[in-house]
């Protein structure tokens, strides 16, 4: 019975180290700068988990602080080194799938089939060790079902780790900026690329690239829990014809490659040498992959994300190796299970199906989604045009556009004002002609996060384990007027408390010992803290 014991104890022992995660860790020593705080830490990258990166010091102790709260260059710094986690972990699962497979097989084999036929013989034979064999034998077979049960419901698993998506973007920061919460990634962006945009254009529609204001509450939207579509939902003419379909890693919005004139752009000759051209409300946009960002990186990362919540590859996978067959919805189930999309230079040239569940307007746009916001009427076309340049002026709020028509150069120069006035200039044959329109301000990219961030830093709870009460404690009085509800949700997303107003100290006595979430909603945002209940 001893050895029985013994080697039972082995078996467990085994399991448990065998499930535990590989880590794959070069030690860096480095000095890194926590902006928010200003101030500095030497120490090395230990882990990223629960949308924290831990550091451990040099005097081994750990500290934690949300990936936003470093430096510009340290936050590149560690979506790249989490990329290549993530790689290097998807390669290793996918070496081990057929043998893990294999194994649960034979194990689940046993516990369903031979196991219970030797448990009837020994049974019948009236064993006298019968009843210290069965319980040893039904814990077995437990953690055999259990282990087989956990790998599948893990490999089931595809909410989309936000720093994943956020390497992405990256490299385009701070042009580009990047918030999430439990439901969404949000992209900051003004929709203007570092490439020369419109030149090449044939068929233009006498539309302007002018910056957009793509910031809070008006941000591009990434789903972070991804579902996919029973029938998923083809991207062509009949849908999808207004609004963006993804956005690209430097935040300019990807819209169906259908006009919504049902009209193929890029065939019909509307879009520029990088596949892209204005709208109705002058907001530049593209309308086919732009393949150009696959070298933006160091690393292979996504050069867009569909609405839907999956990641667009160029012309290679994750891994770095080259593009798989591709299927109807123009691309495939990655090495960890989960789905991606890939751009070609032919049609669909980036989705063909949304894989992804979406819900479509009665304006055949996805929502949620950002608007641009127009200040003149649109433009007409303009036949026989050609856009030959397209170049910011030397102070950076305006541009010129040239074109040629029946032989002839005319250009636009066009620029912006503090107060919202735009200025149009339009030299036809020499002739001047003058519009002015007032619009919307021009925006800064970041400044809806940085006012979040001023926010987190005012508002405190504790104490923190918590016990029978927690504090609410605001560094500005102002700011009680703007909290429209605080609520707690348990790590299972459900809500266990809510308060239509700001108050000063909540009981906590009747909810139960665990991890909770605290939402502050206020007029124009929302802050969440982390408490644990004792």
């Amino acid at each position: 019975m001893k050895k029985i014991i013994i080697l039972i104890l082995v078996f467990v022992s085994s399991s448990i180290v065998f499930a535990h995660d590989a880590h794959y860790e070069k030690i860096i020593l480095k000095t890194w700068n926590i902006s928010k705080e200003h101030k500095t830490i030497d120490g090395t990258f230990l882990m990223y988990k629960n949308a924290l990166i831990y550091i451990e010091g040099s005097n081994h102790q750990i500290y934690q602080y949300p990936l936003q709260s470093f430096s510009q260059e340290d936050q590149l710094f560690l979506t790249q080194k989490i990329h290549q986690v993530n790689l290097i972990n998807s390669q290793e699962n996918k070496k081990n799938t057929k043998n893990e497979n294999l194994t649960f097989i034979i194990l689940f084999i046993l516990t369903i089939g031979i196991i219970p036929t030797w448990i009837y013989s020994l049974k019948k034979k009236n064993s006298t060790n019968f009843k210290y064999i069965l319980p040893i034998i039904f814990m077995g077979s437990s953690l055999v079902l259990f282990s087989f049960t956990s790998s599948v419901m893990k490999r089931m698993n595809t909410i989309t780790d936000p720093l994943y998506v956020d390497s992405a973007f990256a490299v385009f920061k701070p042009k580009v900026a990047t918030r999430w919460d439990n439901t969404y990634f949000h992209v900051e962006s003004k929709g203007i690329p570092d490439h020369e945009m419109m030149t090449g254009i044939k068929g233009w529609q006498q539309q302007f690239p002018i910056p957009q204001c793509y910031i809070g509450n008006n941000a591009w939207s990434i789903p972070l829990n991804p579902v996919k579509a029973a029938t998923p939902i083809p991207v062509n003419n009949k849908h999808f014809l207004r609004g963006a379909v993804a956005i690209a890693a430097n935040g300019v919005a990807i819209f169906n490659p259908y006009t919504n004139t049902g009209i193929d752009a890029y065939l019909d000759g509307q879009l520029d040498n990088f596949g892209g051209h204005c709208g109705r409300a002058d907001d530049y946009h593209y309308h086919i992959a732009p393949l150009f960002l696959e070298g933006q990186s160091a690393h292979i990362v996504p050069i867009a994300f569909a609405l839907d919540g999956y990641a667009i590859y160029g012309n290679k996978e994750p891994d770095g190796t080259t593009m798989k067959t591709l299927d109807a919805n123009h691309g495939h189930d990655g090495n960890n299970g989960v789905y991606h999309y890939h751009g070609t230079k032919a049609a669909p040239y980036m989705i063909g199906n949304m894989v992804g569940q979406v819900t479509e307007d009665t304006t055949l746009q996805i929502i949620p989604q950002a608007a641009a916001s127009p200040i003149r009427p649109a433009g007409t076309p303009l036949k026989g045009a050609v856009i030959t340049g397209c170049t910011p002026n030397n102070t950076k709020n305006g541009y010129t556009l040239t074109y040629t028509l029946n032989g002839k150069t005319d250009s636009v120069e066009y620029s912006w004002n503090t107060t919202g006035k735009y200025t149009f200039n339009a030299y036809v044959n020499g002739v001047k002609t003058t519009n002015t329109y007032n619009g919307f301000k021009q925006c800064d990219v970041g400044v809806y996060i940085a006012t979040i961030n001023a926010l987190e830093n005012q508002i405190s709870v504790f104490p923190n384990p918590a016990y029978d009460y927690i504090n609410i404690l605001l560094g500005n009085t102002n700011i009680e007027k703007d909290i429209k509800e605080i609520s707690l949700y348990n790590l299972l997303g459900e809500q266990v408390l809510v308060i239509d107003k700001y108050k000063k100290t909540i009981e906590t006595n009747t909810l139960s010992k665990g991890t909770y979430l605290v939402i502050i909603k206020l007029k124009d945002s929302q802050i969440t803290k982390k408490i644990i209940k004792q």
